[in-house]
């Protein structure tokens, strides 16, 4: 069966009324803070990317899309986060490939920062994508620096013009090698007011000539406890010149209803009630050994008690379930206090294996960055064995629960 690229409701007005599109969230680790985003998770009532109900491993998802076929057919299949598909590649690769060989006639499409895509554009090829959205909010490094708190790329951070110059690079190169691919790409630009507001269509331009097929022109949604959450949102006239000057180098898309990470059917229309039951359905089977994060860490100054903040762990004990209980792995070193969001995603990486950190308390910043990266965050206090089978037995845990307090920023273990 031949696949009609025209009916990708995102890249084609004339699709979004009738061809539905399904977002499998299978990617919660980012490697780029915007200024703009807060991927706040379960929260039903909100529509915008970074936002979801539940992270699906990449067999979870195959059966959520299963079961959801069965109520509808999508014509599209898109990864969009909730953090960013090339954060987590080998999920996102999993997802597509499971999901290509049991509906090779749905389309495929990602959307990404674009940071880390261009090593697996031959892979997404051969799967079968055949369209990406990439986000770019600036084709000049100063332009484009400003539109991040930080980028991670090769293990390292950057800021400012140094993370706009390396992320513009390598956003505008994988245009050239997915142009090159024959997959369609899309630009979304963000407008954000004093920032990159009068950029816009320089960012048409260039992508345009590269070889993009359509730009995105999406005015700021000012979100509390972000970057440019004080901004203002665009005036309407503001954003249609924006939209008009853009368009004499490339079309331009009109009809986004900026879609969460995990939508599903028409864009137009409301996450149904049967598809969220069946996400959550999907996010509750167990995973294979293969697929799980078997692991949980723990923060103790003992090893008897959860009783330490992440603050001041010189080391997690990181623990792991059998069929005799609930034994130490490994302990593992903590990186040394300073250097920022460095230090908690250094430990968010240390964490991969694990679905959950045990802990007395945390700072807002480092709670954000794991969180993000897929750990679970429980604060409790008590012994060890009782909050791990709490864990790894889904029993509640609110008898040990601490209560949330505000976290000095000159302490040990504040962001």
């Amino acid at each position: 069966m031949s696949i009609n690229l025209e009916n990708h409701p995102c890249f084609s007005s004339n699709a979004c009324s009738d061809h539905a599109r399904i977002h499998l969230p299978v990617a919660p680790k980012c490697n780029v803070q915007c200024g703009f985003c807060n991927r706040k998770y379960d929260c039903v009532n909100e529509s915008r990317p970074g936002v979801c109900s539940s992270v699906l491993s990449p067999r979870q998802a195959l059966y959520y899309l299963e079961k959801a076929m069965e109520k509808r057919f999508f014509d599209v299949v898109g990864i969009a986060g909730p953090g960013d598909p090339f954060a987590n590649p080998d999920e996102t690769m999993e997802t597509l490939s499971l999901v290509h060989a049991a509906y090779p006639e749905v389309m495929l499409c990602v959307a990404t920062n674009g940071l880390n895509l261009r090593p697996y554009i031959p892979e997404l090829a051969r799967l079968g994508v055949t369209h990406v959205t990439i986000t770019v909010n600036g084709v000049d490094p100063e332009t484009a620096g400003r539109a991040y708190r930080w980028i991670r790329h090769n293990k390292k951070v950057y800021r400012g013009k140094a993370a706009g110059e390396i992320i513009m690079n390598e956003q505008l190169q994988a245009v050239r090698e997915l142009r090159d691919q024959g997959i369609l790409v899309k630009i979304n630009s963000i407008i954000i007011p004093g920032v990159n507001d009068h950029h816009i269509p320089e960012i048409a331009r260039i992508t345009g000539g590269l070889g993009a097929t359509t730009q995105n022109c999406l005015p700021l949604l000012p979100v509390k406890g972000t970057d440019f959450g004080h901004l203002p949102h665009p005036a309407h006239e503001q954003v249609q010149d924006i939209r008009k000057k853009s368009g004499e180098f490339i079309p331009q898309m009109g009809h986004c209803r900026r879609c969460r990470a995990d939508a599903a059917g028409l864009l137009e229309e409301a996450m149904s009630e049967g598809i969220t039951s069946l996400l959550k359905e999907a996010a509750s089977r167990p995973l294979s050994p293969a697929e799980d994060r078997p692991c949980v860490a723990v923060a103790s100054y003992e090893g008897m008690l959860v009783n330490q903040h992440l603050g001041h762990a010189e080391k997690l004990r990181i623990y792991r379930k059998d069929e005799t209980g609930y034994h130490i792995e490994s302990e593992r070193i903590m990186p040394v206090p300073g250097r920022g969001d460095e230090r908690w995603i250094t430990i968010a990486e240390r964490l991969s294996d694990c679905s959950a950190l045990l802990t007395s308390g945390i700072g807002k910043r480092p709670e954000e960055i794991l969180s993000g990266s897929g750990v679970k965050i429980i604060q409790v206090e008590g012994l060890i064995d009782e909050a791990l089978r709490g864990v790894f037995e889904g029993k509640d845990l609110k008898h040990m629960a601490v209560r949330k307090g505000a976290c000095s920023g000159n302490a040990a273990g504040c962001a």
